[in-house]
């Protein structure tokens, strides 16, 4: 076989014997694949050897334990057969004993049975010279006497094996022995006769072997190109060499998503574990993104993703076109030193977000406080970890501030901690002790940058606990920002960050600046609405009546609920006219703000005075709506002579909104109340009529008192300053006692969700569910459910419970135009007065009625009527047909009249006339004590002789 180990250019004879050329060629050439084959055919070649001689081995192992088995079993069957024990016993044992032990030997194969005597003294052998000799060698020991003794030895042949077993006689002693020997030559020449069937095996073997190897080293042979070691150790090498060298890394990964290769690099940016290759790529721990993107094989280029604290660019490219097998090939590139300068960026974007994000959340109301709550909400956690807010005083109230040392802030906002684990909180009065941050920002109008509040003796100085506890929080580093606005310091803003690294930086101090800036603009707008907001309501609460008027005709509850955003024009009132009557009326005038409740307050004021003329509601709405007119009419003059009221500082208050809450600005100077609009009811408790008219204004809504709701019809007219070529029409409306008339505003019925027809169905069911309740608790309930969160309007509700005068307590009689009638008129009142228990009102009311009766007779025309009316005060009525109307005046001394209505004025509480559609009224009022002093007798006839209409007295 030494052709099988030949080199290239050997040309000894066994060279011609190699195989075919493709064999020789790889054999001839130091490839791989050759050394591979050489290896792997030398290595078969030793297999085999060592599988012929481990087997040769086998077989003589078995051989002699083959010899060993037949010794045994051949002594064994001659000692315990039938006959031997006797005849090893009889007087001759050799004649007994020589013929069988021939036969046993050649009937077990062995090379003798030999039996001897127990003195060692044979009885048989196979060569019978030697029967009767003692046994020698190591057949026989005195030890064998017990059980049978097996020895290997070496004969002149060879090893060979020799069993000797004892024959027992009945009392247990040996009568003899028996031994059988074989050599073991003869067991292995079996082993022989097979050798060269195993051979020929060991051959084909071979053969397979060595083509399969061939094979092997031909698909090697291409696959390493036919390359020497020397080559391909270096190729690797270099390989080697720049794959760990460069500052990429690279990562080779495989169809079924598993790591094949990582260099260093790649296992650095990554953090991959040692054990990395073979892995699945979800077991690696990598960011998701970025083991999405290299198990989808799809091509990447330059894609940035995180991985840790480093930012990659990651490039992945298919291997299969290019002649590997199908997978990705992966590019890593860190780019982290570009991260500082994206991270700036990505700052001052977030800078940029968070200051237009201030813009929108600082200032959303017009609260001082909300104002600064929002501001520390802004700034934690994307500015600081914690934020307080502290303000002037004044500025609470609305006045101008005046900053200083020492100046006491009230803290209104803490944001980033619990409001009771701080160490002021908020609600607190603080005053900065000279030389603190907060004092030093607050005098300086600058931002102050504590970096290390630990080393800040001035800031630890004044309050070493409180200070301490900030520190045991963690907070290290400080920005205190004064709030300007105008030149003004409104307060301070304080920004805090916890921990050691990234405390404030020198560039934080720009950016809380601008924060606080913004956020100053906004708490000055809200400081000066709440001026001017607390001057309107000053105003408002000074025009809307405070007390109601004592009367017995109506049960009245009220409610008024200015709108979020101030005070506005909504009114109403309750007013006493003669004859027991009420006048109800509910007003609104469009706006908020001082004009609208400087306006509401003149508006109340005229009907106020028109009341006291005791005019009709269509009459007091015409003359309201003149004087509405004239009013516009004399401020759009003012205004174009620019003389209108511009308020402090002029201009337009900041995001002030007009009555209708569509954001129009509304100016403090702004000219004309066109769309104020008005109802006004009389009722009347004699008979339980209600008069109404309204000018623009929603109608109102009945409770009966069964519990039906209705809204009667009452013709509506055009708004006040509007109206001029429409008269105002009148309703009348008999209503049971007990029945409730509701009177209200649009900011009741009508808002930004909900029409007007969704509001009256609300109002009607939230008094259908209180028809049965008094008028306070009706209030409540219409308001809990229909009033707004935020309500955009004023809202101003009435609710009334009508009251009848008892029928026993009017009188009334008809006086015929004849002077002799009063005297009967007159004792039938004084009779009326005794039932009522009056009896003390007789004099004057006897002394009235005479003057008004015969002024009547005299002066007027029928239908002549006299009514008392005994309620709260007793009022006297005297009705004629005419609608002159008889004025107080002195009468000199010489008159011979003029003096009646002047002792009527001073006897009666209160007088008047009363106009009606066919005719007038005279009433008078007296208190039922009697409160004016009563006249003697000679008092009451000088008086009579004063009197020159009343000779029929």
């Amino acid at each position: 076989m030494t052709e099988f180990f030949g080199r290239e250019g050997d040309d000894s004879p066994t060279s011609s014997r190699s195989p075919g050329p493709r064999l020789r060629s790889l054999l001839q050439v130091p490839s791989v694949a050759g050394q591979v084959f050489v290896l792997q055919l030398a290595l078969a070649v030793l297999l085999v050897v060592a599988a012929v001689v481990a087997l040769v081995l086998q077989a003589e192992g078995a051989s002699m334990q083959e010899a060993r088995q037949r010794s045994l079993v051949g002594a064994a069957a001659f000692a315990h057969a039938p006959g031997t024990l006797g005849a090893m016993k009889s007087r001759d044992p050799t004649a007994l004993l020589q013929p069988q032990a021939e036969a046993a030997r050649k009937a077990c194969g062995v090379d003798y049975i030999v039996a001897f005597s127990p003195t060692g003294i044979r009885w048989t052998h196979p060569d019978t010279r030697l029967i009767g000799k003692h046994v020698v060698g190591g057949a026989y020991q005195p030890s064998f006497r017990d059980k049978p003794h097996t020895s290997t030895f070496t004969s002149a042949v060879g090893p060979a094996v020799n069993t000797t077993v004892p024959v027992v006689d009945r009392n247990g002693s040996a009568a003899g022995f028996v031994s059988a020997g074989i050599r073991v030559q003869q067991a292995g020449e079996r082993v022989v006769h097979q050798l060269p069937l195993v051979l020929g095996a060991a051959a084909a073997g071979l053969l397979v072997v060595a083509g399969g190897t061939a094979w092997v080293s031909r698909r090697l042979r291409r696959q390493t190109h036919g390359l020497q070691p020397a080559e391909l150790r270096r190729m690797y090498e270099h390989h080697d060499a720049v794959l760990h060298a460069v500052r990429e890394g690279v990562l080779i990964i495989g169809s079924d998503g598993r790591l094949l290769l990582a260099n260093d690099e790649a296992r650095r940016l990554l953090a991959l574990p040692p054990d990395a290759e073979r892995r699945p790529l979800a077991d690696l721990g990598l960011e998701p993104r970025l083991s999405a993107l290299l198990a989808s094989g799809r091509k990447a280029t330059d894609a940035v993703l995180p991985a840790g604290d480093r930012l990659i660019a990651v490039n992945v490219r298919p291997t299969a076109p290019y002649g590997g097998p199908a997978g990705t090939v992966v590019t890593l590139r860190d780019t982290t030193d570009l991260r500082v300068l994206a991270g700036r960026a990505g700052v001052a974007q977030e800078r940029l977000k968070l200051i237009y994000d201030a813009g929108l959340r600082i200032g959303t109301t017009l609260e001082v406080g909300r104002t600064a709550e929002e501001l520390a909400e802004v700034a934690v956690p994307r500015f600081a970890d914690v934020a307080t807010v502290e303000l002037l005083e004044p500025v609470l109230r609305g006045d101008e501030p005046a900053a200083g040392a020492g100046t006491g802030l009230r803290r209104m906002a803490v944001s980033g901690i619990p409001d009771a684990a701080a160490t002021y909180r908020a609600g607190e009065v603080l005053r900065f002790a000279p030389g603190t941050p907060m004092a030093t920002a607050l005098e300086s109008g600058r931002p102050v940058l504590v970096d290390d509040l630990r080393r800040s003796e001035a800031w630890r100085r004044p309050d070493p606990e409180g200070t301490q506890r900030v520190l045991d929080a963690g907070i290290r580093s400080l920005i205190a920002v004064p709030l300007q606005a105008r030149g003004v310091v409104l307060g301070l803003a304080n920004f805090w960050r916890a921990g050691d690294p990234g405390g404030f930086e020198e560039e934080d101090l720009a950016f809380a600046e601008e924060l606080a800036a913004r956020a100053a603009v906004a708490i000055d707008n809200a400081r000066r609405y709440t001026r001017e907001h607390t001057t309107a309501v000053t105003l408002q609460r000074s025009l809307l009546p405070q007390t109601l008027p004592e009367q017995s005709a109506l049960e009245v509850a009220h409610r008024y609920l200015p709108a979020h955003a101030g005070v506005g024009g909504d009114w109403f009132d309750v007013i006493s006219l003669p004859g027991a009557r009420v006048a109800l009326v509910v007003g609104d005038v469009v706006g908020h703000g001082l004009h609208a409740a400087a306006t509401m307050g003149r508006l109340r004021t005229a009907v106020h005075n028109f009341s006291a003329l005791d005019l009709p509601p269509d009459e007091l709405l015409n003359h309201l709506d003149e004087l509405v007119t004239h009013i516009d009419t004399d401020e759009a003059g003012a205004a174009d002579a620019g003389t209108g009221a511009e308020g402090e500082g002029g201009g337009t208050w900041p995001g002030g909104t007009d009555g209708d809450g569509e954001g129009a600005p509304t100016h403090l100077g702004r000219t004309g109340i066109t769309g104020a609009t008005c109802l006004y009811a009389i009722y009347d408790p004699v008979g339980g009529r209600a008069t109404l008219a309204r000018a623009g204004h929603p109608g109102p809504a009945v409770i009966a008192p069964d519990g039906t709701v209705s809204f009667p019809e009452v013709p509506v007219s055009p708004p006040l300053g509007l109206g001029g070529s429409e008269p105002v029409e009148t309703t009348e409306l008999t209503l049971s006692e007990g029945s409730r008339l509701v009177l209200y505003t649009d900011g009741l019925i009508e808002g930004h969700d909900r029409d007007l027809g969704r509001g009256l169905e609300l109002l009607r069911s939230a008094l259908t569910s209180t028809a049965d309740r008094a008028p306070e608790q009706i209030c409540t309930a219409v308001l809990d459910t229909l009033l707004p969160e935020h309500p955009s309007d004023d809202i101003a509700l009435l609710v009334a419970r009508t009251q009848l005068l008892d029928p026993g307590r009017v009188a009334e009689w008809e006086v015929p135009s004849d002077p002799a009638a009063v005297a009967r008129i007159r004792a039938a009142c004084l009779a009326t007065l005794e039932s009522w228990g009056l009896g003390v009102l007789a004099f004057t009311t006897e002394l009235i009625l005479s003057e008004l009766i015969t002024n009547a007779i005299r002066y007027g025309a029928q239908p002549i009527r006299v009514r008392l009316l005994y309620d709260r005060a007793l009022i006297c009525e005297v009705s004629d047909g005419t609608s002159a109307s008889p004025h107080l005046r002195r009468a000199a001394t010489t008159d011979e009249g003029g003096r009646g209505l002047f002792l009527v004025a001073q006897f009666a509480q209160r007088w008047g006339t009363r106009y009606t559609a066919n005719g007038k009224v005279i009433w008078t009022e007296q208190t039922l004590d009697g409160g004016r002093p009563e006249p003697g007798p000679d008092a009451a006839d000088d008086i009579l002789d004063q009197w020159d209409d009343v000779p029929a007295l």
